[in-house]
């Protein structure tokens, strides 16, 4: 079942439950996907890739908030953000620990033959088509920075 049939049930279903944190991200999610679909130049469906990518924006969009509203103390903000990211994070595949993603980066790093700090751009470029969807973009960065420098 595609994500949009599968976020249209939830939100029927949060409907009835009145659960409002849910409903919030749920419409979220939804109008990302309504925008996406009507983005100029695309048609058709979304493709898994898509709304993976889609939901990992969403996600880093509620991270990002979460810090700022932390750093102004404003925990009432914070919460609602927090809340929102539960339930995105639901719809999101399974992330590599760090065990996995040291591993698969170790495997790049061979791969590529990279030695330096001066060759994370090459280890980069093939770790982010990797790896995309399966870790975070500053967790694959800090790894590899950390690898290239032993």
């Amino acid at each position: 079942m595609s994500l949009e049939l599968n976020i249209n049930a939830a939100i029927k279903t949060a409907m009835l439950a009145k659960a409002e944190a849910d409903l919030r991200a749920l419409r979220a999610i939804k109008a990302a996907i309504l925008h996406a679909k009507t983005a100029e130049g695309f048609s058709g469906e979304l493709s898994e890739a898509d709304e993976t990518k889609l939901l990992q924006k969403l996600a880093k969009q509620r991270k990002d908030s979460l810090d700022i509203f932390r750093q102004q103390n404003r925990e009432d903000l914070a919460a609602k953000e927090e809340e929102e990211l539960v339930v995105i994070e639901k719809y999101l595949p399974k992330m590599m620990d760090e065990a996995e993603l040291k591993a698969a980066i170790e495997a790049i790093i061979a791969q590529t033959g990279a030695s330096s700090p001066a060759d994370m751009g090459k280890v980069m470029g093939v770790a982010t088509k990797q790896l995309a969807g399966k870790a975070d973009g500053k967790a694959i960065s800090g790894l590899v920075k950390e690898l290239l420098a032993k």
